[in-house]
């Protein structure tokens, strides 16, 4: 029997997310801060900085149970 493999960690597979959980972040940071009045053009870093904070929070190193 061959020992099973565990994919989830793999590269590919972290970039991945970093992309999807990055896109997601933006959207809440941006349409946030637009629904609260910031001006379009502020707008913008406020999605940077919450694509930026949802990928660090998604892809931090965690205690091995």
């Amino acid at each position: 029997m061959t020992a099973q493999q565990n994919f989830s960690n793999c590269t590919l597979c972290r970039v991945m997310r970093g992309l999807a959980f990055g896109g997601i972040g933006a959207a809440i940071g941006g349409y946030g801060a637009l629904f609260f009045g910031v001006d379009r053009n502020e707008a913008v870093y406020y999605a940077l900085f919450g694509a930026f904070a949802l990928t660090v929070f998604i892809l931090r190193k965690r205690k091995q149970d």
